[in-house]
């Protein structure tokens, strides 16, 4: 039998929306469930992570998850959530896109696990030999007009206008619950708050057009204590890609959570028991400054999404930027985590000829870069003991090699704690 998958998210605050008859038909028997990914780009980011972990529970349980990733509505659109009418992607970025959130998907889910494995299906796959006579004939007929403009997604969207392919967009959502309640059993679809329509659609129509079972559950959408989008930083989404956002980035994010959300946070994104979460929030409240719940969760998601090394660097970096770090700790970095790290630093470029074999350190900060202001002011701040490369204090006789050259590239140059600077050898 399986555990209480319904339970499992209501503890966890992952629970919005429900419809009747659902922990009941779940607790009966291993039942197959699924949630649809949006492939309208080549990443997935932070906000869907509620619906990953939402499937990940759904396995835990015993149940059978299917990932479906949208490549037909994906060239539709879907309204829900959205002020106006997006552009639609063309079947070759499409694909791009599905391979690669397959791939992110693959870090959470277990796709090898007999009976209850997960599996991704696309809807192009049932789409694409469907002409729209046949759609209208064998699906349009069972949902009314008046059914589909009662839903907010279209409500709020009749002032300023909505184009009949957006309108449609529901029927086909619908449609896709309705084919995989009928080829792979699949008995509840689970969503984000804001999809609740169009998944009540599909089993509208599962029920009109076959008698079938089907149910649902949506997930909160995630908001922050102070008002401000979760999921968004300065430089915009935080996304799982690292060539998007880098581990250090990442990491990052999570760590520079509230204690108001980190609470929150903590239940909905890992996999620790409520004991485990209880133990921990009372350990956090005893000693804050230690930031216990942030770096919890941190490390957890950061693993999970880029592995044990990548968090061994994003702490390292981490390090760095609190002034508890070594030369190696910078050698270690890639080019996008040191620039992520010292954002805003000056830099000054110079070639490999000037640099040559070597540079003095006086050079260095003063007559080939202008750190320093004179050649005179360079040696004040070293024999003060002011001066590091690469964050390890040098005197007036150190000399910059290759050796100390930062991806080959760089060397940073810091004077007291808080003013650095970067020296681009190119």
């Amino acid at each position: 039998m399986p555990s209480n998958f319904i339970e499992e998210l209501r503890w966890r605050g992952m629970i919005h929306d429900i419809m009747p008859g659902t922990e009941e038909a779940l607790n009966k028997k291993v039942s197959s469930g699924y949630i649809g990914f949006d492939p309208t780009a080549d990443s997935l980011h932070v906000g869907h992570l509620v619906q990953i972990m939402t499937l990940v529970h759904f396995q835990r349980a015993g149940h059978k998850p299917f990932a479906l990733v949208g490549g037909a509505t994906g060239m539709v659109g879907d309204p829900s959530g959205k002020s106006q009418e997006r552009n639609l992607l063309d079947a070759v970025t499409l694909n791009h896109n599905v391979a690669c959130v397959k791939s992110q998907l693959e870090k959470f889910l277990d796709f090898n696990a007999e009976a209850n494995s997960a599996e991704m299906v696309n809807n192009y796959d049932w789409f694409q030999g469907m002409n729209f006579l046949d759609f209208i004939r064998d699906v349009g007929k069972h949902i009314s007009v008046n059914y589909m403009l009662a839903k907010d997604s279209v409500k709020k969207r009749l002032d300023t206008g909505m184009s009949f392919t957006e309108f449609s967009y529901q029927l086909v959502q619908g449609y896709d619950y309705y084919h995989l309640n009928q080829k792979h059993n699949c008995i509840i679809q689970l969503g984000g708050s804001d999809q609740w329509g169009n998944i009540v659609t599909g089993t509208e129509l599962i029920r009109r057009k076959s008698g079938g079972e089907a149910y649902a559950v949506t997930t909160p959408l995630i908001k922050k204590a102070d008002g401000t989008k979760f999921g968004k930083t300065e430089g915009g989404s935080v996304w799982l890609d690292p060539e998007r956002t880098s581990p250090y980035e990442f990491y990052q994010f999570w760590l520079n959570s509230s204690d108001a959300d980190s609470g929150n946070y903590i239940r909905i994104f890992t996999l620790n028991s409520k004991e485990e979460i209880e133990d921990l929030e009372l350990q956090h409240v005893e000693a804050p400054h230690l930031r216990l719940l942030q770096k919890t969760i941190a490390e957890d998601i950061t693993i999970r999404v880029h592995g044990e090394e990548a968090l061994r660097t994003a702490i390292a970096a981490s390090n760095i930027l609190f002034g508890k770090s070594t030369a190696e700790d910078l050698h270690s970095l890639s080019e996008k985590d040191f620039f992520a790290i010292f954002d805003g630093v000056p830099q000054v470029i110079i070639s490999l000829s000037e640099f040559g074999e070597s540079m003095s350190i006086v050079d260095a900060l003063s007559a080939k870069t202008g750190f320093l202001s004179s050649n005179g002011e360079a040696r004040r701040e070293l024999k003060a003991n002011a001066i590091s490369v690469n964050k390890e204090k040098v005197g007036e006789d150190f000399t910059i090699t290759s050796a100390n050259l930062i991806n080959n590239k760089y060397i940073l140059l810091g004077k007291g704690k808080k003013n650095n600077y970067i020296i681009v050898v190119e």
